[in-house]
């Protein structure tokens, strides 16, 4: 069962859209099993959801990410659990994890642009009573997200042909 369960992350994690009945067979279970594992995980909260992943730079908007560094001052008797859970809670955020290193937390923001990151790294993030310093990066660009190439590696041969 636990190995069920691992082999259909595997390939829903990669192709969250791939049909029941193809996942059965690419797993060599039945349909009715994979079902009723997808449906327990998703009740257990190991599958949180289904996410597409867009590459924006391909798109003709307005979308910068920022990944920030904080340090913290965790509290007592709940450690960093409360500070990130009232950093995770803002509209801005898209992901927060606790780090080892020279940072307590790392997050990952989209804005429409550098201003409005700013804003909020300046009114709503800096100003936490219990955050004692931020660093702000600014992505440039994706080369590859999720396992997935975001740009096209194939070049094309820019010799000249010459004919016999």
């Amino acid at each position: 069962m636990k190995d069920l369960r691992e082999d259909i992350l595997n390939v829903i994690e990669t192709n969250s859209r791939i049909s029941m009945e193809e996942l059965a067979v690419r797993l060599g279970a039945d349909k009715e099993q994979v079902v009723d594992e997808i449906t327990a995980m998703e009740k257990e909260g190991v599958i949180c959801g289904y996410n597409t992943l867009i590459n924006w730079d391909n798109m003709d908007c307005d979308k910068v990410t920022a990944l920030i560094e904080i340090k913290v001052t965790p509290q007592r008797g709940q450690g960093f659990e409360k500070i990130a859970e009232r950093i995770y809670k803002f509209d801005e955020v898209e992901s927060v994890y606790l780090m080892s290193g020279g940072y307590d937390l790392t997050v990952f923001i989209r804005g429409k642009n550098m201003k409005e990151i700013s804003n909020f790294v300046w009114n709503k993030l800096a100003p936490l009573e219990s955050v004692t310093s931020t660093a702000t990066y600014f992505v440039l660009k994706k080369y590859k997200e999720h396992g997935v190439a975001l740009v096209n590696t194939a070049k094309e041969d820019e010799r000249m042909l010459i004919a016999p």
